[in-house]
């Protein structure tokens, strides 16, 4: 096939920021191209751009050899050009049918919906994708959610379709069916472009790559010429280690937090464990699954009649958000809009949060701002957060920036306990890097790590012991060495475990460097 999608020079520019710089990029029909980039490269605004959401200042978009015209997302779907965006735009009340449908219903005197469906099932069919059009989303797994919204975009008749980190919250099983259904997508014709911070599922996939850097593109190759190493060094712009850190021994020291009789769904046993000083404890599990309630329980912002928490000794069950940090809880939120900031404040305001009753920062209820805004540029350098400097407000920086944010302010404390929810989410390899080699030094510091993710290397990659989260109960909890890749897919799909033993044949251990 010919060019699909041209862009020729696009530059789009936010305030004093240049998040598109001149950027020229052809992308083949018939192909699955992938943009890679560190945060503040540039590269979803690039695809906001294709898209319709953001106009750019400069260039042009040719689609199939013709000048485009690209105002909206409708206009993009003129050009048959679709998104999958990371966060889901359904509505939970309705069926799959009705969400797939709704905009572009054919109405008589009543709606009138036997031809959409005889169509849709037909591409289901097609792709294998095993959905449900008379299911409820609200009963739907993730993987399934996200069926659901490729569906949307093939029923609105996309030729072209732009994935934005659709991974990110798969299991390893799901992932590699998503991996199947691109191919096969391409295989009729499709044209892909996709978004990943997984260098694993770029070469696994990819014809072509693109690499972004500050706004520009600094790399191109196919992907025969490319290497994982190679990749992450025009990412990031040096040289990135993967996986292997170096750690001392694991010897778990005295018991940091216990908890017990946490019930984190109704009708469900409830949850017990207790984490050590020296030990990262790895909550696995798909989002959805208890981790949410978990982390709310523990940070206290919810909390139970039954459930009993002792921290450091310290019966603190009922004690207040403020109390947990102040006595040595550092809390990483993997929600951090609704709990970690505030993206309508300047940086230096959200450096306060949680941090205003701390005597370094404050004197007879005055706040000592020369210590403020110092321990801010501190922070601000030392985790490289790019921004305009200290008075920007937080909404105007990127999501991976903002995260650096948040664990440049919770690390600093020096914490006895890191309550650490999706980590690393949204973050590029650079960053992951940095976030990982921070928290293994304040575990062999002594300190204690609870951490919540859907990623599944970075559990292997980093925790001591493994806990399992399905469906609000704990499947297995064991050290790291017990578990490989396959067995705990199973078990986050709620597989009991005598079927994860079944893929462990061979004893094979977790290869962490995945």
């Amino acid at each position: 096939m010919g060019t699909a999608l041209q862009l020729s020079h696009i530059t789009k520019i936010f305030g004093e920021i240049t998040a598109n710089d001149d950027i020229s990029l052809t992308v083949r029909g018939g192909s699955i191209h992938c943009i890679l980039g560190e945060n503040g490269s540039g590269k979803t605004t690039l695809m906001n751009v294709i898209s319709g959401l953001y106009r750019p200042q400069e260039g042009e978009i040719f689609v199939n050899g013709e000048k485009a015209r690209i105002d909206s997302p409708k206009d993009a779907m003129k050009y048959k050009i679709g998104m999958v965006h990371q966060h889901f735009m359904l509505f939970n009340q309705n069926t799959v049918l009705e969400n797939i449908i709704v905009g572009e219903e054919k109405c008589g005197l009543l709606l009138k919906t036997g031809e959409q469906r005889r169509f849709l099932q037909q591409m289901i069919d097609q792709y294998q994708f095993q959905v449900n059009l008379d299911d409820r989303i609200r009963d739907l797994s993730v993987g399934t959610k996200q069926k659901v919204e490729i569906l949307k975009v093939l029923y609105r008749g996309a030729d072209t379709i732009i994935f934005d980190e659709p991974t990110a919250v798969l299991t390893p099983q799901e992932a590699d069916h998503l991996m199947e259904i691109l191919l096969g997508l391409k295989k009729d014709g499709k044209t892909i472009l996709f978004i990943s911070h997984k260098l694993n599922e770029t070469l696994k996939i990819g014809d072509y790559i693109t690499v972004l850097r500050r706004g520009k593109v600094v790399y191109e190759t196919v992907n025969r010429d490319a290497t994982p190493e190679k990749l992450a060094y025009e990412m990031v712009g040096k040289e990135t280690r993967f996986g292997g850190f170096e750690r001392k021994k694991y010897r778990p020291g005295e018991t940091v937090l216990k908890i017990e009789g946490a019930r984190l769904k109704d009708g469900k046993k409830p949850v017990s464990f207790q984490v050590h000083a020296g030990e990262v404890l790895g909550i696995a599990g798909v989002d959805g699954n208890g981790q949410q309630e978990l982390e709310q329980l523990l940070i206290g912002l919810t909390k139970q009649r039954n459930c009993r928490l002792e921290f450091c000794g310290k019966d603190m069950s009922q004690a207040p958000v403020l109390e947990r940090k102040m006595a040595g809880m550092a809390y990483i939120p993997s929600d951090r809009l609704e709990y970690a900031v505030m993206e309508g404040q300047t940086l230096t305001f959200n450096y306060l949060l949680g941090n205003h009753s701390r005597e370094e920062f404050q004197s007879h209820g005055l706040l000592r701002n020369k210590q403020l805004n110092a321990y801010t540029e501190e922070c601000i350098s030392t985790y490289d957060v790019r921004t305009a400097g200290a008075r920007e407000r937080l909404g105007n920086l990127s999501g991976g920036n903002q995260q650096k944010m948040v664990l440049s302010r919770e690390l600093s404390q020096k914490p006895k306990l890191i309550l650490a929810g999706q980590p690393t989410r949204g973050l590029d390899i650079g960053a992951i890097e940095f976030v990982h080699t921070t928290l293994l030094e304040e575990r062999d510091k002594g300190n204690a790590i609870i951490l919540i993710s859907a990623e599944l290397s970075e559990i292997t990659e980093l925790s001591d012991k493994i806990l399992v989260l399905y469906d609000g109960e704990i499947m297995a909890e064991d050290v790291n060495s017990a578990f490989t890749r396959e067995s705990l897919g199973l078990l986050m799909a709620g597989k009991q475990a005598e079927d994860s033993l079944a893929a462990q044949a061979g004893g094979k251990e977790v290869d962490t460097a995945k």
